[in-house]
């Protein structure tokens, strides 16, 4: 069964529109179990909507430091994350304090926002190869509006370090290596896949 080794535990700071966390969720005591809490959240998200894809899910914890590994590539039919990367948040998520990221839905705000993307269409945009993405949630329904998008970025490292890595202006950023890996999978997809996001 898949395990997070990191189990470090850090206090969430949230700005408009808020993430209210319930003591289920605070009380979950390792990465592993938010992480499979939040697969079937997605399970059940896709079963009630089932234009999206049903056999591939992403999950990003970010949670977890910068410096490892935190975008997860899960199979949804035989339960178990098939590919994992780097992937930065956005630097107006930082506090100045590592671990102790915020988050935010407003425009020009820089910060990462938490809940499901529907990830849609493929451009070109001015870090290269990128895609869309449509926030499904309260929580993060300007993404369009605020041209989030997943995208990859030289400064991105392919391998993990012990220290962070650098920050995006609100994106999902990976290594381009990486990107070109889930570019397979998103590209051979007839339905749009679900990317979570979540702390």
């Amino acid at each position: 069964m898949f395990r997070i080794v990191l189990m470090l535990t850090f206090k969430s700071i949230f700005v408009f529109p808020v993430k209210h966390i319930n003591k289920k969720e605070r009380d979950f005591d390792s990465d592993a179990e938010r992480f499979e809490a939040e697969v079937q959240d997605v399970k059940q998200f896709i079963t009630t909507h089932p234009k999206y894809n049903k056999k591939t899910a992403f999950l990003i914890d970010m949670r977890v430091n910068s410096g490892k590994k935190r975008f997860f590539v899960y199979d949804l039919e035989n339960g178990k994350v098939t590919d994992s990367g780097l992937v930065a948040h956005g630097s107006g998520s930082e506090t100045g304090i590592i671990g102790n990221l915020r988050f935010g839905n407003e425009p020009n705000s820089k910060m990462t926002s938490l809940g499901r993307c529907a990830i849609g269409n493929k451009y070109k945009g001015s870090f290269g190869e990128s895609y869309k993405l449509y926030g499904l949630d309260s929580l993060n329904s300007n993404a369009y509006m605020r041209h989030v998008v997943l995208h990859y970025y030289s400064a991105v490292p392919l391998e993990e370090q012990n220290y962070p890595i650098s920050d995006s202006h609100g994106c999902p950023m990976v290594n381009e290596i990486f990107f070109h890996r889930i570019e397979k999978i998103i590209d051979g997809s007839k339905s749009n896949i679900l990317l979570k996001i979540y702390y």
